[in-house]
C-alpha cells in the first residue's frame, strides 16, 4: 500500500493519493531496480482480498486483478453487475476470517495481496494478516483517508525488507503474533 509520510492512502474525495489521485503511486512509473522487483511478487500472488469500497471505487478491476480471483468480505451481496459480469469475483458475507481463507485456498502457493485501509484493518484485528507492504512517500498529504486509522489494539511488526529510494521508502513488515 502507498501511503504518505503523516498516514494517508487517499484524500477526502477518495482520490488515490492527492490531488491529482496519482501522487502515492508515482513512484510505481519507474521500470527498474525495486519497481521490477515488486512488480515480479504482484505477479506471484495468487488472489486479491479488497474492501467493498475500494472494489466499487475499482469498478473491481474489470472483474479480475490482473487475472487474479477478487474476493471481497461484505456485510451484503454484490450489486447486479458484479454479480453477473464479473465472475472471478466473490462476496464472502460471512467474515473476513472466511474471505481470506476463501483467498488463501484460491492463491494456492502465492500470496494475497490486499487491497483498502478498512479491509487491512479488519484483517488485522481477526490475525488473517501475516504481512504489510509500506510504500512510503515523502509527501505530506494533511487530510484524506487514513490506512491504520482505528485498529483494535497495539499490533506488533517486525522489518522484514527496506528498500530506500528518492520515490519512496518501501517497508515489508512481518504481523509479529
Amino acid at each position: 500500500m502507498s501511503m504518505s509520510l503523516d498516514g494517508f492512502i487517499a484524500d477526502p474525495e477518495d482520490f488515490l493519493g492527492g490531488v491529482d489521485g496519482e501522487r502515492l503511486h508515482k513512484w510505481a512509473d519507474a521500470k527498474s531496480g525495486p519497481v521490477e522487483q515488486f512488480g515480479e511478487e504482484w505477479k506471484a500472488a495468487g488472489a486479491v482480498l479488497a474492501g467493498r469500497r475500494t472494489a466499487e471505487l475499482m469498478d473491481h478491476w474489470g472483474g479480475s486483478h490482473n487475472g487474479l480471483p477478487i474476493f471481497v468480505p461484505s456485510h451484503r451481496p454484490p450489486g447486479p453487475a458484479a454479480r453477473w459480469n464479473y465472475p472471478l469475483v466473490t462476496y464472502v458475507l460471512d467474515g473476513i476470517e472466511s474471505a481470506m481463507a476463501q483467498a488463501k485456498a484460491a492463491a494456492g502457493d502465492g500470496d494475497v495481496q490486499v487491497r483498502g485501509g478498512y479491509v487491512a484493518q479488519r484483517a488485522l484485528e481477526a490475525g488473517v494478516l501475516d504481512e504489510v507492504q509500506i510504500h512510503l512517500i515523502p509527501v505530506l498529504l494533511g487530510r484524506g483517508r487514513r490506512l491504520f486509522d482505528v485498529l483494535p489494539s497495539e499490533i506488533e511488526l517486525e522489518v522484514v525488507r527496506v528498500i530506500d529510494t528518492p520515490e519512496a521508502t518501501h517497508i515489508r513488515y512481518r504481523v509479529r503474533r
